[in-house]
């Protein structure tokens, strides 16, 4: 087996997550709406029936949400439980006060109030579909060697 050096290694980014979720104007109305994120792409797919909706945190180049309208009993069954209860996405931020005050105004509910951690400043909040997510500033500045507790 040959060691690749980082020349000769493909670039590779996780472009789209979906989320499953019940209504589309109704996720965009959270994502876009009580959490500030930007709103990419809503285009109608008329051979599927369906939206291709894509969403992305302020200042996010590479990763970005597909709000995926559930279509059948078994993906409605899952809205809000993706992960079994797990933190399921970390929303990174440069100002953790700043965004969990703007939050908590619009009422976002935090299962877990803001704790200081050896990695950075986290706190756990709900989606409107019950999805837990981190919101964390990191004390390592972006893109560097991830937190050990992150990693899991």
């Amino acid at each position: 087996m040959r060691c690749r050096s980082s020349a000769d290694r493909m670039k590779q980014s996780l472009a789209l997550i979906s989320l499953v979720v019940r209504d589309y104007d109704e996720a965009i109305g959270f994502f876009v709406g009580t959490l500030g994120f930007d709103l990419i792409e809503d285009s109608y797919v008329p051979e599927q029936e369906k939206r291709w909706v894509v969403v992305a945190p302020p200042g996010a180049n590479e990763s970005r949400l597909l709000l995926a309208r559930a279509s059948t009993a078994e993906q409605r069954a899952c809205i809000g439980t993706q992960t079994g209860g797990r933190v399921f996405l970390f929303l990174q931020t440069d100002d953790f006060w700043r965004d969990y005050e703007a939050y908590r105004a619009k009422g976002v509910v935090f299962v877990r109030e803001p704790k200081d951690e050896a990695y950075g400043t986290v706190a756990v909040f709900k989606d409107i579909y019950g999805n837990l997510w981190d919101l964390l500033q990191p004390k390592t500045p972006p893109h560097s060697k991830m937190p050990d507790i992150l990693q899991m």
